[in-house]
């Protein structure tokens, strides 16, 4: 009788809170209400693999406090990840020098290249335009042994560049999925994130995701493109927790990533 093989499933993809937006309905008033670190203790509670902050020089929602504090309250969960990002040509690389020198925890720095005016997050680095000058910051990442992930659009043939300078991942920027979902652009769209992530998974480069993934998208988006290990939520999850409350809301994204892998 031939000896039956057993399969091990893949781990489920990890979600990491972005709190950004409880910080930006804070800083409307001078109460501290809501609670951003509380509110991140919250997510993590009701099962979120971590927390993503992301620090604008302007502070128009995280602001310098509140990436220490959640920091220090990270280390009540040490098998959850703290993920900061941001521009390293800004203000990035102060807060990871910071963060490792005071011994508090930080998993990840996703590099995002975004200019200090920008409304929001709307693009990923290019190759090899900015290979050189994000090798030497990737290289002082590695030396705390803190993940590097570069925030992408998903183009196949820039995996192996993101790769040759150094990333551990990339962070799939999916505002033209979250875009093309209800239309009939979705599956061409979708086939360029799958792509990216095999282009990706042949070099050795874990894949993340974020930007505009919510509850009606991210288990398709999960189907489709291979090997996601985060996803990191923060607009359409905080709108919802709005109506829900936080750990409700959190379950319901990991009801989606769960239904993704069955």
């Amino acid at each position: 009788m031939p000896t039956k093989l057993s399969h091990t499933p893949p781990p489920k993809t990890a979600l990491s809170v972005n709190v950004n937006k409880v910080a930006l309905l804070r800083n409307t008033r001078h109460l501290g209400i809501p609670d951003v670190v509380r509110a991140a203790s919250l997510c993590l509670e009701a099962g979120a693999s971590g927390i993503t902050v992301h620090p604008r020089p302007d502070e128009r929602h995280i602001r310098s406090d509140d990436v220490y504090e959640i920091a220090a309250m990270m280390k009540d969960w040490p098998d959850r990840e703290f993920n900061i990002e941001g521009n390293p040509f800004q203000n990035l690389m102060e807060f990871f020098h910071n963060l490792t020198a005071r011994g508090l925890p930080l998993h990840q720095c996703t590099f995002v290249p975004d200019s200090e005016d920008q409304f929001t997050s709307d693009h990923g680095w290019s190759f090899p335009a900015d290979a050189e000058r994000l090798a030497p910051l990737i290289r002082q990442v590695h030396t705390r042994d803190v993940r590097v992930s570069l925030f992408m659009d998903p183009n196949a043939q820039a995996m192996a560049a993101a790769k040759a300078v150094g990333a551990d991942r990339v962070e799939f920027y999916t505002e033209t999925y979250a875009r093309a979902w209800s239309g009939a652009q979705k599956d061409e769209v979708l086939k360029h994130f799958a792509d990216a992530a095999r282009a990706a998974a042949a070099v050795d480069l874990g894949v993340n995701a974020g930007h505009d993934l919510n509850r009606d998208n991210l288990t398709e988006f999960l189907v489709a493109v291979p090997g996601v290990k985060e996803v990191s939520i923060g607009h359409a999850l905080i709108a919802d927790a709005l109506e829900l409350g936080y750990a409700a809301t959190v379950k319901d994204y990991l009801r989606c990533i769960n239904q993704a892998s069955a």
